[in-house]
C-alpha cells in the first residue's frame, strides 16, 4: 500500500513512521498525511518485541500509547485510525 501511495503522490513530501510500512492503510490527500491502522501498528510492535523477556500484548499497547499515539511532529503527522477493539 505504501509503495503505491508514494508512487502516486511522488511530488508530495510525505511523512512516514519508520518501521511501520505494513501498517499503512491509506492516504488523506487534503492534509497530505498517511493513515496507519492502530491494530497493525500494535501488531508490529508486539511481533518485534514478543521474544523479549515477558513482553505481552498489553506491553505493546502500552508502548504504543506512550511512545506513538500522542506524538506530534508537525502538520504532516500521520493519522492513526483506531481499529483496535479488544
Amino acid at each position: 500500500m505504501l509503495k503505491l501511495i508514494l508512487e502516486k503522490y511522488q511530488e508530495n513530501e510525505i511523512l512516514k513512521m519508520d518501521g511501520f510500512d505494513d501498517a499503512v492503510i491509506g492516504y488523506h490527500e487534503p492534509s497530505n498525511r498517511l493513515i496507519y491502522s492502530v491494530k497493525k501498528v500494535i501488531d508490529i510492535i508486539y511481533n518485534e518485541m514478543k521474544n523479549a523477556d515477558n513482553f505481552t500484548l498489553s506491553d505493546a499497547i502500552e508502548y504504543f500509547e506512550f511512545n506513538i499515539q500522542s506524538t506530534y511532529v508537525g502538520e504532516f503527522t500521520p493519522i492513526l485510525c483506531d481499529d483496535f477493539f479488544e
